[in-house]
């Protein structure tokens, strides 16, 4: 399961990226690595970005980015 399909209030672990390139860096540099646990908290009104808490802080996310992260659901 990717973290695009997950919907708002949904809690999932990172279980990897399926990217490696600046978009997969992008991600890492934001905390989004395996093992971190996060929350998805809302989607904007036309659906995109989505906003998600990880590590204490919020970040956005497009789902064109977020279907390269491989989530657990929790």
């Amino acid at each position: 399961m990717t973290l695009d399909e997950l919907k708002p209030g949904s809690r999932c672990r990172i279980k990897g990226l399926s990217v490696r390139d600046k978009l997969g860096q992008r991600l890492l540099d934001m905390g989004v690595y395996p093992g971190t646990q996060l929350t998805v908290i809302r989607n904007a009104p036309l659906d995109d970005p989505m906003e998600v808490s990880l590590g204490g802080f919020f970040v956005s996310l497009r789902h064109d980015e977020a279907r390269f992260v491989e989530v657990e659901p929790q």
